[in-house]
């Protein structure tokens, strides 16, 4: 078996969005912070860059959703700050 550079990094991917999931359930992470949405749309983003040489349509569309409500969150966290912050 071959493992390139694009594997290693889709694992990195894998690696964040699963230790994210695991610290919110520890109640170590709180998902409404912006890390939790930085974390899971960085290692949504790593997953894509793998699956652009292992292509998996199924994994391609997650993912893509993945980055979607992760920058849902982000937008979210930024309009409540401002809001507090006025």
């Amino acid at each position: 078996m071959h493992f390139a550079w694009h594997d290693l990094v889709g694992n990195i991917g894998v690696g964040l969005i699963v230790l994210s999931y695991f610290l919110i359930q520890a109640g170590k992470m709180d998902s409404k912070k912006l890390p939790y949405s930085l974390t899971n749309l960085t290692g949504a983003i790593l997953l894509l860059i793998s699956l652009y040489y292992n292509f998996n349509l199924a994994s391609v569309v997650i993912e893509c959703f993945w980055i979607a409500i992760s920058l849902y969150g982000i937008v979210r966290y930024v309009i409540e700050r401002r809001q507090t912050n006025s």
